[in-house]
Parts: C-alpha cells; sequence; structure tokens
C-alpha cells in the first residue's frame, strides 16, 4: 500500500475499511498488554529448580557459609561466571542483587555524589553534566539521568551502534560529557549489534574524553539469542587494555531474563582501580548481597555451557513469539510507505517506525481497541521524540494467541492512522 500515491477517492475508501474493522476490535473488548519485555510465565517456570536448589547445604565449593554476612563483592564462584560472561578477569566482577539497573543506579550515584577517583572529584560539584544517549534506546537509562538532572544529548543509530562519527565529535568538543549509555548485543529496543570497529572506537573514547568520563555498557542480552547461530561481541576490556582506557568503562549484566525477573543475580565489571572506589561505598550501603540466591543460580547454572542449554529453552518460547509479530508486520507493510521495522535476531524487542508524526496516534488508536502499547517517546530521552515515529514492540510476555490477536489491532491501528493524517481527518 502506496498512500502517497494514492487519489482522494481511494484513500477515503480505505479509511472507511480501517474505520469498520477498528470499531469492530473496539467491540470485542480486547484486553492485551504489549508494554514492557518481561519474560514469560512458561519462561519463568524454566528456572523452577531454584527453589530447594541448595538442598540445605549454604557451604560454597570454596567453603564459604552463604547464609552470613560479609564478601562484599560476591561468591567468587559466581564473580567468575560473571567474569565469563562480560570477558574480564574475576578480580574485576561485583555479583549484586537482582537488578542490573540498581547497580547502574548506584555507580551513577556514587559518580555524581563523589565522583569517581575520590574526594573532590564529584560531578555534581562540575557545573553542567551530560550524557551520550543513542536513540532509539532504553527508557530507564534516561530515567536514571534525569533523576541526577544531567542533560541528555541525543545520538543516531544504525545496524552497527552509534554513530561513532557523532559521539567523537561531541567528546571532543565538551568535556562536560561524562558518560554514554551503551546496550552493544541486541539493544533496546533495535535489536542491533554493535560491530567490532564500533566496539573498539568506545573503547579509545577515554584518550580524547574528560578522565571521569565512563562507558555505562549495558550488556543485558549478552546470551540471548533467538537461533543457534548467535554471536558474541568482542570484549570490549580487551581493547581498553590495549589503549589503556580500563578506567573508561562500567560493564553491567545480569541474570533477570534468565532465570527468575524478580529474584536474579547482577554483575558489575570494572578495572580494579574503579571497584576499589565503588566498593568503599557500597560497604556504608550495605553489609553484603544476597549470597543464598549466588549460590543456588550457581548450582542451577553450573557453567557456561549450562547456561547456554538454558537459554535455547529460552528462545524455543521467545521464537514463535518474534516471528508472529514480524510475519504481521511483513504481511500488512512490505513494500508500502507506512512504515520500517527491524528483524532481531535476539534481546526482547522490535523497534518499529511509523511515518513521521504518527507514534502518538497509532498508540491512542490501539488503546482505543484494547491494546497497551510502550508511550509514544519513550525511546528517547524526556519521552520526546522528535519525529514521533517510534514504537517499541515488545513480544515476550502475551500468549501467542494475544500477540495475534494484538497484531491485528496494530496494524489496522498504523495504517488508519496513517489515512487520517493523510486526508486531515
Amino acid at each position: 500500500m502506496y498512500i502517497d500515491q494514492m487519489g482522494r477517492e481511494e484513500l477515503e475508501h480505505w479509511h472507511q475499511i480501517f474505520c469498520e474493522k477498528h470499531k469492530a476490535f473496539r467491540a470485542s473488548s480486547l484486553n492485551l498488554d504489549l508494554t514492557r519485555g518481561k519474560p514469560s510465565t512458561r519462561q519463568l517456570d524454566l528456572s523452577n529448580i531454584l527453589d530447594g536448589a541448595t538442598k540445605g547445604s549454604y557451604i560454597t565449593s570454596e567453603g564459604i557459609d552463604s547464609r552470613n554476612y560479609g564478601h562484599l563483592a560476591g561468591l567468587p564462584e559466581m564473580r567468575s561466571l560473571g567474569a565469563e560472561l562480560l570477558g574480564v578477569a574475576k578480580n574485576e566482577v561485583i555479583v549484586g542483587g537482582s537488578s542490573s539497573l540498581s547497580m547502574m543506579y548506584l555507580a551513577m550515584l556514587f559518580a555524581w555524589q563523589f565522583g569517581v577517583s575520590g574526594k573532590g572529584s564529584s560531578w555534581r560539584d562540575q557545573g553542567k553534566v551530560k550524557f551520550l544517549c543513542p536513540v532509539p534506546g532504553y527508557d530507564r537509562h534516561f530515567s536514571i539521568c534525569e533523576e541526577f538532572g544531567i542533560e541528555m544529548i541525543r545520538v543516531s543509530m544504525d545496524e552497527d551502534g552509534p554513530n561513532m562519527d557523532q559521539v567523537e565529535a561531541f567528546i571532543a568538543n565538551d568535556k562536560s560529557i561524562k558518560g554514554i549509555w551503551c546496550v552493544p548485543k541486541y539493544s533496546n529496543p533495535t535489536g542491533c549489534i554493535y560491530s567490532q570497529n564500533t566496539i573498539e572506537r568506545l573503547a579509545k573514547l577515554g584518550k580524547i574524553s574528560s578522565p571521569d568520563f565512563r562507558i555505562f555498557y549495558d550488556n543485558a542480552y549478552a546470551v540471548h539469542d533467538l537461533s543457534e547461530d548467535g554471536i558474541d561481541l568482542p570484549k570490549i576490556m580487551d581493547y581498553c587494555r590495549e589503549h589503556n582506557t580500563q578506567n573508561n568503562v562500567l560493564q553491567f549484566t545480569s541474570t533477570s531474563k534468565i532465570t527468575f525477573a524478580g529474584s536474579g543475580v547482577s554483575f558489575l565489571a570494572a578495572s580494579e582501580e574503579n571497584l576499589n572506589v565503588i566498593q568503599q561505598h557500597l560497604g556504608v550501603f550495605c553489609i553484603g548481597p544476597d549470597k543464598v540466591n549466588q549460590l543456588r543460580h550457581l548450582n542451577f547454572i553450573q557453567d557456561r555451557s549450562g547456561l547456554k542449554l538454558h537459554m535455547k529453552k529460552h528462545a524455543k518460547l521467545l521464537q514463535p513469539k518474534f516471528s508472529s509479530v514480524l510475519e504481521h508486520l511483513k504481511n500488512n507493510f512490505e513494500g508500502s510507505d507506512l512504515a520500517q521495522w527491524t528483524t532481531p535476531k535476539g534481546g526482547y524487542f522490535i523497534s518499529f517506525d511509523t511515518r513521521p508524526g504518527l507514534a502518538d496516534s497509532v498508540i491512542e488508536l490501539a488503546a482505543e481497541a484494547g491494546v497497551k502499547l510502550t508511550p509514544a517517546g519513550a525511546t528517547f530521552p524526556y519521552g520526546l521524540d522528535p519525529d514521533n515515529k517510534n514504537i517499541r514492540l515488545a513480544p515476550s510476555f502475551p500468549s501467542l494467541d494475544d500477540i495475534d490477536r494484538a497484531m491485528r489491532v496494530f496494524c489496522n491501528s498504523v495504517k488508519l492512522a496513517s489515512i487520517k493524517q493523510k486526508i486531515g481527518v
């Protein structure tokens, strides 16, 4: 369907058809939700063995009683698993609670309040502080910056990651830029995978930035492949060592979408110098992490091979849902001038672009018909998409039948909004 090639009479004909479909959807009283990338109940059930995984034994292989205080950086065995996931040494990992987002927030808080290199280096005392935000991106990253009053600067994304020419130009010309948000594999929401060149250029940013510049490298989907041909990213810390910029990157990941979303384990990887600073503050913040939960995860996952087998089970549940969404988009919009979208090979999202100026209208129409979508602008800083066109689709939580119903509503909403805009009604 090319609406730019249609005359008024044909446009009004299609407008009537899509309006009738919209009325029928409204009358069916649907109540479907595609707003957030939550694991489905069936995915969570894959990890039910965690209940009782300690089997009454709370002593680790290294003789640590996981029930007691101490070991602020986490169990040594879990630090080893985190090191393997993030491509660093064991002594460069801290293991935390269920949310890597909490680790990111604390890292930002410590930098803001105390600085990244001790007394006198706090970001809050340096005037205007700015962060680079590749867009479309993850709304919760942006919310952290907004919480601290950090100015966010948009950077465009392509299939290889952030536009590094833009990134390097911004940083070279503005030392008030203290960081950049990155989701290097299956980026939220586009699903893009950062290229080797992008990762190496990120690692070199410390050579042109202020000394307290930090890459917040959120590798949330490191093992979340939808097929068996998933790739492992180059290790950013290897490039940092090569360019002597180890202090400029903080890496994060978690088991939140691997085991129980609300009861997982998170990891922060960084240089020993960075970890020493962070642990000083953590030692005031808490006495130690939940090591019993770490132990039961170790007993369940065991090693990288066990993790890969477990993630294949997730992929088996997720892949049909992504295929359903993509099939609807292909059948409705391929070869048209109504939309563009990504085809991710993993992660939890599909990024969809309407014609400019229509995202909020599509979301409103879908809501009228009983389908909730992420708010327009959510994938941009301050909730403001300058083109008002990006919509994040999250197919993981609903059933396959509900996804089918939701996508019928969504596709009709896109068509109806596009026709309405074209004919001015």
